[in-house]
């Protein structure tokens, strides 16, 4: 082994370390789907519960909002919608979407547990056209993507929002 190799091995075991204790993306889901049919808006969202703490009480490991848990803060809902209303958006054929949470839940577990919240809202034929509006976390973080998948009948598009773009309008 030369000189040099033994130089980067340890650089390179603490850039490792310390990106195993970093939050590993700047990322949210968000699943936007749409049956004629049952005249059904479902939009889910998935969001890092670390962003989520650091969006709302500025610690991305603070456990007093519990969000999710049987233990949830009484508070807890009403910041996430607080947020939501100012950095997330769904209009409608023209008419902006009412977001109430369905269902709240947890998954994975550590650095990576996401939030994940499901809204539906009932909206009759024809879907003419969706505008949406993802800006979470790009107050917080200037490489968060926001990655949008939309299915309206048989047909779906993927879209990625970001801090330059965050909104994106489509005609059906």
């Amino acid at each position: 082994m030369t000189g040099s190799a033994l130089v980067l091995l340890p650089a390179i075991a603490l850039a490792c370390a310390l990106s195993a204790m970093a939050h590993p993306l700047r990322l949210s889901l968000c699943e936007v789907e749409y049956s004629s049919e049952r005249q059904l808006l479902s939009i889910s969202l998935r969001l890092f519960v670390m962003d989520v703490n650091e969006a709302l009480v500025f610690d991305p490991n603070s456990t007093a909002l519990a969000l999710g848990k049987p233990n949830e803060s009484a508070d807890a809902q009403r910041l996430l919608l607080s947020y939501l209303e100012d950095f997330f958006r769904i209009d409608a054929n023209g008419e902006k979407v009412d977001l109430k949470i369905k269902s709240k839940r947890l998954k994975g577990e550590g650095d990576n547990t996401a939030l994940a919240l499901l809204f539906e809202h009932r909206l009759a034929p024809p879907l003419r056209s969706l505008a949406i509006r993802n800006a979470v976390f790009t107050d917080l973080f200037s490489d968060q993507n926001n990655i949008v998948y939309v299915h309206v009948d048989d047909a779906s598009k993927s879209l990625m929002l970001t801090k330059k773009t965050p909104e994106h309008e489509l005609a059906f």
